[in-house]
Order: structure tokens, then sequence, then C-alpha cells
């Protein structure tokens, strides 16, 4: 079965047809640059855009940067704040004709790593951590998705949200080097460490194909891995939700 992913972030729109049942891509992936404010119209004409480039008449699904119950966005982080209170789904059906389901970009990214990466078979208490624009989490208990943990909003010191701290945008903000991210992501996981104590911590996003220059500054107890999907876990977690 084949369905259309697509993936909002802070920086990029992107989207790929996905072959639900390998998780694979079957065509090639498509990148529109996120709108200048991303504010919701803006947003829905690129995503009519994305449909359009792939001829697409089915079901899709979208992955989310904000907390999103029901399809509809509560948050408003790294996308204009008057995503505040917009049924998405809504909005990209008036736009498209297509059917659409909306969850927060992380918990999409969680379940192409739970249900064909890193985290296959984990049993227990996993998170799923995108480390890019910002810090994304997805949470599932013996495999299953406990949806919305929004772990990056957490304040920590002088910051109102830890992701302002160690999130990748952080490292290239305050030019650090490897390591000195790397020491700023054992802080935060750490914290996981203390709050959760959960079983397994994935490491996803952009951050995760340089996992090995970062990684010896993580030295907490709990298992912590590079999830195999990377970038492409976005698209594929989305069309897992119009499944």
């Amino acid at each position: 079965m084949e369905l259309l992913g697509i993936d909002i972030g802070g920086s990029g729109i992107k989207g790929a047809i996905v072959n639900i049942e390998t998780g694979e891509l079957v065509s090639e992936r498509h990148r529109i640059p996120t709108p200048e404010g991303a504010k919701p119209s803006d947003v829905a004409d690129e995503v009519a855009e994305l449909v359009e480039h792939f001829n697409w008449k089915g079901k899709v699904g979208c992955g989310f940067p904000a907390l999103v119950t029901h399809g509809i966005a509560h948050t408003s982080v790294n996308i204009h704040k008057s995503w505040r209170g917009v049924n998405v789904e809504d909005l990209f059906k008036e736009r498209t004709g297509l059917d659409f389901s909306v969850a927060n970009d992380a918990d999409a990214a969680g379940l192409t790593t739970m249900t064909f990466g890193s985290g296959k078979g984990k049993k227990g208490l996993v998170f799923m951590i995108t480390l890019g624009t910002g810090i994304g989490s997805g949470a599932f208990y013996n495999g299953e998705l406990i949806p919305n943990f929004e772990l990056g909003s957490m304040p920590y010191k002088k910051h109102k949200r830890i992701e302002y701290y160690a999130s990748d945008a952080a490292r290239k903000r305050y030019k650090l080097s490897y390591q000195e991210w790397g020491a700023r992501v054992h802080k935060f996981l750490r914290l996981l460490e203390k709050l959760f104590s959960p079983d397994y911590i994935i490491i996803g996003g952009g951050a995760s194909k340089k996992f090995d220059r970062y990684k010896e500054q993580i030295k907490i107890n709990t298992p912590v891995i590079p999830a195999a999907y990377q970038n492409n876990a976005g698209i594929v977690g989305a069309a897992l939700l119009a499944k």
C-alpha cells in the first residue's frame, strides 16, 4: 500500500510517496522551503503545491511542528502564532480536496523508528528525540505512541525552553564545537533519565547523521542510539499516520 507523507519543518516542507508495508520511499523526495513567517495560508499553499507535484489523489499523512490533538494545533514555537487553534486537517483538506491525518512531527518520526528502525521490537518506555531547529520528542510504551510528549518545551535555567539551549540550531547559534554541544545534549538527556527512567533514547533528526561526532559526551545509563531513517523518518511516519 502506498500513501503520501508530508513532513512540515521550520525550514522546509518535504514529501514523498511511501510504501507503508516496507517503509521505503517509492518516489523521489521533494522539498519546498517553508514560507517566511510560516503563516497558515502560505503553508497550506505549499502543501497544495507538493500534492500537485506528486499528482496525488488519495489520503495524505502530515507531520506538523506543533502539539496537535484531533487535527487542531495548540502551539506555535517554530511557526506563526496564528496557527494556534487552527484545525490543520480541515485547512489542508479545504486547499487540496484530500483527506489529511495530521500529528506532531516528532511523533510521526517516532512511528517510523518504532515500526521499521532502531526502535522496532523494543519494549518499555522509549523516547525518540529529534535534534534540529528545535527539539522534538515522541514517547512510546511497548511500541504504542503516547502523543504530544513535548520534552523540548521544558524550561532550563535561564532558557524558557530547553531546546533553546540544546537543539542543533543552538549549536549553530552559539558557534559550539560538537564536543561543547554534546555536553549540552548530555545534560538534556540526563534530565530525561532522572525524570522518566526510560528504557531507550533514540536520537533522530539531522543530528542523527552526526552522532559519532558527539556521542562520547553522552554518559547517561540509558542506552542512546541513532535513528536509522534519519531525515526521511518524518516523511515515512507521516504516511503511516494516513494508514
